[in-house]
């Protein structure tokens, strides 16, 4: 059919919104509310548009096409009730813009600077709403939550979680958890994916900023930093540099600029997790299971395990997740090994995931003391770039520290949804017939796609894999595993949608083709790169020589792995 948009003739096709066709056109229509790949809800009103022929204001995101529609997207009318829309959202929130963390990518305050909002037009009492500080990843901020039911949608329709719905009715709803208790005690996995869609400041990651500066200028700390395999190429983005590119030289430049004394990057561990993880599937097909073997590196999923799902915790993998592995062999190896007391060892992650920083306070990960003492999201790791005044893009690239500076390509593809199968495959391969892959790449748990199947052939077995991104979507399956309508050896699952390249901790300017470009770097490092298996890591050689034994060793099992139990939570 055929519409006309701004004056414009268009096609258009049958059931497509009027938002669709437009952003097709590459028109930007304000909206609040919508979420891409849902269905429309047409609460905040803000996406409206005027019907030339009736000169009605439509809600463009849920109002179909239909032919010889003539739409004005900027009409003075649309304007102007999209404005109102601004002010009367702005009457009772707060005034705090300058000290709210979602200064500068507040969409609110975008829509008010877009829409010429410069005074306040109507007065209501503030909302007054105790600050939610109770979780160890994520702060809530009720006061200034607009209701657009962003956090509550991607919560329970795409993670499965509901942690967070509507409370109340009128003008006292309010968004909550249940029983008005805190994050901590809700049934949330810390993922962060709220935040990602918040388009205000009422959902942010704690910050964890300020105590690494206090260890970066305390002289009796040695400070040492991991950064995760998915940071070095989407940190560029946050310095307007193409998406996708890979700054990881740079970046271990930066770090020694703001004063840290060593840079490790966690691709290193994440050939450990390797080693480990494919000496357990090995061990569990030689005796008979049990299966699937589920991957662990995503604190999120392991949380979502243990709340929802606990009689499936036996199928997990005991290994620690990368970042876990690297800051116990920090603290429990490097430090001694180097002379240092661990208590003097500062040990910083720079992580993609705002669940990392619940995962690093678990007190399964530590011997007395944390393994990870903080966690910055790549978002925070921006912010301090710029707070030391740094131009990384002028920066001369500068190697990672030894002995923890090697790392395979296997390691590096840990960021992206299908990494950790296709890295633990290619080591488990080899363990069990001595002779590498002939085809590196596994193409079939490639991609974006939701789920990822395929059979592989090692030694005369076949091994059935999957991989699973989004909690809903794991869900899903782990359903189908319980009742029996699938079967896998072994299955990875990541717990945000398209791996750690689209974590909770990362730039909020993500949408697909973004997230598409950082999987495509993390493959192109793979594609040329010289070393490509875990198990050829020089490095990860000599510490199971001069420390860990082999893997599956006691003492590696001390150090590399965990256990993990049920959890209460109000639901």
């Amino acid at each position: 059919m055929k519409i006309t948009l701004n004056g414009k003739t268009i096609e258009a096709r049958e059931g497509e919104t009027i938002l669709s066709a437009a952003r097709r056109m590459g028109l930007d229509i304000p909206t609040l509310c919508h979420m891409e790949g849902l269905p429309p809800t047409g609460t905040c009103r803000v996406c409206v548009v005027e019907d030339r022929k009736t000169g009605r204001l439509i809600p463009s995101c849920s109002f179909p096409v239909s032919d010889g529609m003539d739409i004005a997207t900027h009409s003075n009318q649309a304007v102007a009730a999209r404005k109102t829309i601004i002010e009367l959202l702005l009457a009772s929130h707060p005034d705090d813009c300058l000290y709210c963390p979602g200064n500068g990518t507040c969409v609110l305050q975008r829509y008010a600077q877009e829409l010429g909002v410069r005074q306040r037009s109507y007065s209501g009492a503030r909302n007054r709403i105790n600050l939610d500080v109770s979780s160890p990843s994520i702060i809530r901020d009720p006061e200034k939550c607009i209701l657009c039911g962003r956090c509550v949608r991607v919560c329970s329709e795409v993670q499965g979680v509901s942690a967070i719905d509507f409370t109340g009715r009128g003008s006292t709803a309010q968004i909550g958890c249940a029983f008005n208790e805190g994050l901590n005690v809700s049934s949330c996995v810390n993922c962060g994916q709220c935040v990602m869609v918040c388009p205000t400041g009422a959902l942010t990651e704690r910050r964890d900023v300020d105590r690494v500066l206090k260890a970066l200028d305390d002289p009796a700390m040695t400070v040492v930093v991991q950064h995760a395999p998915a940071v070095s190429v989407t940190l560029a983005e946050e310095f307007g540099i193409k998406p996708g590119s890979d700054i990881v030289d740079r970046m271990n430049a930066a770090f020694r600029r703001m004063g840290f004394d060593k840079v490790f990057p966690t691709s290193f561990s994440a050939d450990l997790t390797v080693m480990e993880e494919a000496h357990e599937l090995v061990q569990r097909v030689r005796k008979g299971g049990p299966f699937p073997m589920f991957t662990s590196c995503s604190p999120g999923w392991i949380k979502y395990l243990e709340e929802f799902y606990p009689q499936m915790l036996g199928n997990a993998s005991t290994c620690k997740s990368p970042q876990q592995m690297m800051g116990a062999v920090i603290k429990r190896l490097w430090a001694p090994a180097s002379g240092l007391d661990p208590k003097t060892v500062y040990s910083v992650s720079v992580m993609p995931c705002t669940a990392k920083k619940f995962e690093a306070s678990r007190p399964e990960m530590g011997d007395g003391a944390p393994d990870v003492d903080a966690v910055i999201t790549t978002r925070e790791l921006a912010e301090m770039i710029r707070m030391f005044g740094i131009d990384i893009s002028s920066l001369e690239g500068e190697a990672a520290d030894s002995p923890f500076g090697e790392r395979s390509s296997a390691g590096k593809l840990f960021g992206a949804s299908g990494g950790v199968m296709e890295a633990a495959a290619r080591t488990a391969y080899h363990m069990l017939t001595g002779e590498n892959l002939k085809d590196m790449r596994i193409e079939a748990v490639r991609g974006l796609e939701d789920v990822k199947e395929t059979t592989l052939t090692i030694a005369g077995i076949e091994l059935k894999l999957a991989v699973v991104s989004g909690l809903g979507n794991a869900g899903r399956l782990l359903r189908d595993i319980i009742e029996g309508r699938r079967t896998y050896h072994f299955v990875e699952v990541m717990t945000c949608p398209g791996g750690c390249i689209n974590g909770g901790g990362q730039p909020f300017l993500t949408d697909p083709e973004r997230v598409r470009a950082r999987m495509l770097s993390l493959y192109e490092i793979d594609r040329n790169a010289s070393l490509r298996v875990a198990h050829e890591n020089s490095s990860i050689a000599a510490l199971y020589r001069d420390h860990l034994g082999e893997p599956g060793s006691k003492k590696a099992h001390h150090i590399l792995h965990t256990t993990y139990s049920p959890r209460e939570v109000l639901k």
